[in-house]
């Protein structure tokens, strides 16, 4: 499907065009800034790198500040705020570019994919809207509002090109996202991705091996591999064992040091990629497995394909080759019809699972999945009050694994973002081999490390969420990566100055992952 819709919006022609950006002191017009605002899932959070890509590709420069001459909404469908967020949003926007000629605003994403026109009746000053399976169409969509003065709708039923193929503004230089799949086989009746992503597409396993092997060349030492179901992987192509021969391969990339996939379904987890992780020195000792419900009754309803004694199962068979692995999973509160037994069944397996950190949702009814039409809806009061009991359960299994770490000694790799009370406790923060978030302080008179390095310490408290590290001189051990020395040549480059010296005199690009809340209630 392709559209264009004219803007019903009254003197839409003068904010659509407006006015010629001011010119720069040699007198050519300044580009065109942007800014692009990302909801949803890690695959949204790559989706809106390319986004940005394709952006800086066009010519655009990224805002400084709060105005830019685009923005950009990449949004997603899973739950129910989602339409309130957007609209809010874009309602707050509206005497913005009201005030401003020439602005626009363009939405994307897995809600663009499911409105489509009502983004447009209910936000007739948008300028373009678009899906997931054509995110390279952005910056044409632009041109083509500016030039025919009014709003463009274009939105395709399957994927038009692999995103992997379009150009990517990385948000970090030590570590990124590689999406090996994109779309989802499943028919889970909680969840509208596969109607708005399509049907599972793997890439070749040498692409991805490019791509990642790309990354290291420019300073990346983590990558994460990306899909709806990695462990589905190959199914496309007739390889049932793909997934966990990438892993493999993954290992004998020179300069790889840390590798991670998101997400799996318990019922495709198969023995040969426990193999994988624990046999890859360079695949970290940590897995997002995602339960949904402890309750097989409920599993059976949500039509997720395996059982609680099978989750659990793999959860002992990982930790069986890989005992230091933390876990992380989802869990869904309140699925129509899930009784207090059922809820029950789900304390039971959380208390005996022993996550590391659980991702916890109250379920959320969304128009066009199987279960917005199932009978007893649950009350609001009694979801929220299960989740309030889920929470308190989790947290206390958090503290107490996190607990068990104090005074071991664990490799952390420095983030560029810090914590909360950075400014008042002066701690730096990173990620564990298993994904915990540790902050640490420099002692005095040690070298401070660069985002991308990384410090060896030992643990010194914990809390549910994370740990803390105030480690003595002689504790404190700092080992200079090729990724610091990428966040070195792109701060450089982005204040014009010359880049240090990085030992092959490449110049770094952006790439990277955004760092992760612990936990989202």
């Amino acid at each position: 499907m392709s559209l264009t819709i004219p803007s019903p919006l009254p003197g839409a022609a003068e904010a659509s065009t407006g006015a010629v950006p001011a010119a720069q002191p040699d007198g050519t017009p300044a580009p065109r800034t942007y800014q692009v605002r990302t909801f949803g899932c890690q695959m949204n959070v790559h989706d809106s790198e390319r986004m940005a890509g394709l952006l800086e590709s066009a010519g655009y420069v990224p805002a400084e500040g709060e105005h830019a001459d685009v923005v950009v909404f990449n949004t997603c469908a899973v739950r129910e705020n989602a339409d309130n967020k957007l609209y809010g949003n874009l309602g707050i926007l509206a005497p913005v570019k009201a005030a401003n000629p020439g602005m626009q605003i363009a939405v994307g994403g897995c809600l663009a994919q499911k409105d489509r026109e009502t983004i447009l009746k209910k936000a007739p000053w948008v300028d373009a809207v678009f899906g997931t399976h054509n995110v390279g169409a952005l910056p044409a969509l632009l041109d083509r509002a500016r030039h025919n003065d009014e709003a463009q709708l274009e939105i395709l039923e399957s994927l038009d090109v692999f995103p992997s193929t379009l150009p990517t503004k990385r948000d970090s230089v030590y570590s990124g996202w590689v999406s090996i799949s994109v779309g989802c086989n499943n028919t889970c009746t909680f969840c509208i991705v596969p109607a708005l992503r399509g049907k599972e597409k793997d890439r070749r396993p040498g692409e991805i091996l490019a791509e990642i092997q790309a990354l290291v060349d420019d300073g990346a030492i983590e990558v994460t591999l990306l899909g709806q179901n990695v462990n589905s992987y190959g199914v496309e192509f007739g390889d049932r064992q793909a997934f966990s021969k990438l892993l493999r391969a993954c290992g004998g990339i020179e300069g790889l040091e840390r590798v991670r996939f998101t997400s799996p379904h318990p019922a495709a987890f198969t023995d040969d990629v426990i193999d994988a992780m624990a046999e890859t020195p360079n695949v970290m000792p940590q897995l997002h497995m995602p339960l949904q419900s402890g309750s097989d009754t409920i599993l059976r309803a949500m039509k997720r394909s395996y059982r609680s004694t099978k989750f659990l199962g793999i959860l002992d068979k990982v930790r069986e080759k890989i005992p230091h692995a933390a876990i992380s999973t989802d869990i869904i509160v309140g699925f129509p019809g899930e009784t207090e037994e059922d809820f029950q069944a789900t304390l039971d397996v959380v208390e005996k699972s022993r996550f590391a950190t659980a991702f916890t949702f109250q379920y959320s009814k969304r128009p066009g999945t199987p279960a917005a039409d199932l009978p007893d809806q649950l009350p609001k009061a009694v979801v929220q009050e299960r989740f309030e009991r889920l929470t308190a359960l989790q947290d206390r299994i958090a503290a107490e694994e996190n607990r068990k770490q104090l005074g071991r000694r664990v490799e952390v790799m420095v983030t560029a973002q810090s914590g909360r009370k950075a400014d008042m406790t002066h701690r730096l923060s990173g990620r564990s081999q298993d994904q915990r978030l540790v902050h640490f302080s420099v002692p005095e008179g040690a070298p401070a490390p660069r985002p991308g390095d990384l410090v060896t310490v030992t643990v010194t408290e914990a809390a549910a969420f994370h740990l803390i590290a105030d480690p003595t001189l002689e504790d404190y051990s700092l080992r200079r990566s090729r990724a610091g020395d990428a966040w070195d040549r792109s701060q450089a480059d982005s204040c014009g100055a010359p880049a240090p010296a990085a030992g092959n005199g490449q110049k770094g690009v952006s790439l990277g992952m955004p760092s992760l809340p612990l936990r989202t209630r």
